[in-house]
C-alpha cells in the first residue's frame, strides 16, 4: 500500500488510520469538514482536504481536486450514530435523514466516481461499518437509526462489488472502540482497532470483495 485516501479523518478511527498509514510511508490524502481538522491532518502529513460528505457541493469540488489522482486504498470512515433510541419511540424524518444521508448516502455518491481514482490492479475501498449492522446477531433496536443506515451501506457496498469485479470493495466493523461514538466502555483501544484493521486489508483479495469483515480479519454474518 503506498497511498491511500481518508474520508472522514478528522478524529478517532480516521484520524488514527491516517497517523498509522503515514507511520507505514503511505502518501495519504485525507478529509476533514472544519480547520481545526484540517490541520491536524497537515501535521501528521497528509494531504488534508475539506469535505462536509452532508453537503453534495462539497463533494463536487472534493472530486474535482482529485480526478486526476490514484490511490491503492480509499477508506470511507464517515459516519454518524444519530438518535440512541430504540423502537420504542418514532424518529422525526429529519433525525433519519441526517443518519441516512451520513452514512450511506455519502457512499452512494462518492463511490461511482472515486472508482476512477483507485489503483485498477489490486485497489481496495473499504466502508467502515459495523457489527451492529447484522441482523443475525441483533438481539434489540437500541439505536436503530445507526443499526438500519449500516445494513443499507453493508448492500450498497455488496452489491457495488458485482458491478467492480477488477476490484476489492468491503464493509468492515472496526469492532467496538473507544471513541466518542463507541464511548469509554468499549473493550478496544482506537490504536488496536486500526492496527488490527490495516493488518486485514493488508491481506485481502478479490475473493474478498462484497464480504462483510472483522477488524480481525474474521467474516461477520448479514
Amino acid at each position: 500500500m503506498k497511498t491511500a485516501l481518508v474520508i472522514g479523518a478528522s478524529r478517532g478511527i480516521g484520524l488514527e488510520l491516517v497517523r498509522q498509514l503515514r507511520a507505514r510511508g503511505v502518501r495519504v490524502h485525507a478529509t476533514a469538514r472544519d480547520k481545526a481538522g484540517l490541520r491536524e491532518l497537515d501535521l501528521l502529513g497528509a494531504k488534508a482536504l475539506e469535505l462536509d460528505v452532508a453537503k453534495p457541493h462539497s463533494n463536487e469540488a472534493f472530486l474535482a481536486v482529485l480526478k486526476d489522482e490514484r490511490f491503492d486504498v480509499i477508506l470511507h470512515v464517515a459516519g454518524v450514530f444519530g438518535p440512541r433510541t430504540d423502537a420504542q419511540k418514532a424518529l422525526s424524518l429529519s433525525e433519519f435523514d441526517e443518519v441516512m444521508h451520513t452514512n450511506v448516502g455519502s457512499v452512494v455518491q462518492l463511490l461511482p466516481p472515486l472508482m476512477n481514482c483507485l489503483n485498477p490492479v489490486g485497489g481496495k475501498w473499504i466502508s467502515i461499518s459495523s457489527v451492529m449492522a447484522s441482523m443475525s446477531l441483533t438481539n434489540d433496536s437500541g439505536g436503530w437509526a445507526y443499526k438500519i443506515s449500516k445494513a443499507a451501506l453493508n448492500m450498497a457496498i455488496h452489491a457495488a462489488a458485482k458491478t467492480y469485479k477488477d476490484l476489492t470493495l468491503v464493509a468492515m466493523s472496526p469492532g467496538w472502540v473507544r471513541t466518542d461514538m463507541g464511548s469509554s466502555s468499549a473493550p478496544l483501544s482506537v490504536a488496536q482497532s486500526v492496527s488490527n484493521m490495516l493488518k486485514t486489508i493488508d491481506g485481502m483479495g478479490l475473493e474478498h470483495s462484497g464480504q462483510f469483515i472483522n477488524h480481525d480479519a474474521m467474516p461477520l454474518t448479514w
